[in-house]
């Protein structure tokens, strides 16, 4: 089993960036969120009702698909965060004067009670938990007998380029460390999953310039690696990054772009139904043991 907690990322730094990361649902999250959506064509199982967890960043575009999917079904839309649930009431609930919203199912705002949905969805979210053991544990809790697990997250290779351009300039890390998609088999199981489907892909992102980029991995998150620069940078060395990223990621087989490899895991786990106890050992008094070898030697005798 992988350590009980990820070594790579600071808590405190985690737990911030739930606080201020911004209340959209980034380009790259839409996308991934739509990949894994048409997986669930091969999932017979249709869930009365489901879980959406963090669908604001996770994908609100993605939330539309699976409503369309799951037509007439319950849905929970679990926020951590109050304003980016007042973001999903305005996105998702449809006003009372709209026909689309009329004899639908409805949409709940909080926890699922425990084994009370089929499936939970949960995109984009994993890679950023400091405790990822005690989340994966909720979507067991939060899960029916038979429902099923749908997550994805970023995997080890994800910004490989930049992390290589870091260590050849000596600097402290630009990001903490993806979890392998084999651990997080481990740990389904661990928690309690049954039967988990782990799978990868690599998707290359291309920028014109050193300034789109950043914006974008300012979109997707933050270093939240405990050995991070503590200090503040300044603007020369801004530039030294803008430089160095020119240089080093520009990608001759696509025009001189700037190249980011993410990859990304996705995970498909079933909640099985529990395990009878079992009874590893047998407590007899003398009596009893006495009692049990006289009947013992009644049905053998020698």
């Amino acid at each position: 089993m992988p350590p009980e907690h990820p070594p790579t990322i600071d808590s405190l730094a985690a737990a911030r960036w739930v606080r201020t990361a911004p209340a959209v649902s980034p380009w790259l999250h839409e996308e991934v969120a739509r990949r894994m959506e048409d997986r669930l064509q091969w999932i017979r199982l249709q869930p009365t009702r489901w879980a959406h967890w963090a669908p604001v960043r996770g994908g609100l575009q993605a939330h539309a698909l699976l409503a369309r999917r799951y037509p007439n079904t319950e849905c929970f839309v679990v926020e951590a965060d109050a304003q980016r649930e007042q973001i999903a009431i305005k996105s998702i609930v449809k006003p009372w004067w709209n026909p689309a919203g009329w004899g639908s199912a409805p949409t709940r705002f909080g926890m699922p009670p425990d084994a009370g949905v089929q499936m939970l969805w949960a995109n984009m979210v994993l890679h950023d938990a400091a405790d990822p053991q005690a989340l994966i544990a909720q979507w067991h809790r939060a899960l029916a007998t038979d429902g099923f697990l749908m997550f994805s997250c970023l995997g080890p290779d994800t910004l490989r380029e930049l992390r290589a351009l870091y260590d050849a300039l000596g600097w402290p890390p630009c990001g903490h460390e993806f979890t392998d998609m084999h651990d997080w088999g481990d740990m389904l199981v661990h928690a309690g999953f049954a039967e988990p489907v782990m799978d990868m892909e690599r998707i290359t992102l291309t920028y014109e310039t050193p300034q789109r980029l950043l914006q974008e991995l300012r979109e997707l998150g933050r270093n939240l690696h405990p050995a991070r620069f503590a200090a503040l940078r300044g603007r020369r060395w801004h530039q030294q990054l803008q430089q160095e990223m020119t240089a080093r990621l520009a990608d001759a087989r696509q025009q001189g772009r700037l190249t980011l490899t993410f990859e990304i895991i996705y995970g498909h786990a079933l909640k099985p139904a529990p395990r009878l106890p079992v009874q590893t050992e047998t407590v007899l008094t003398l009596d009893e043991m006495r009692a049990a070898l006289h009947r013992r030697k009644k049905m053998h005798p020698s």
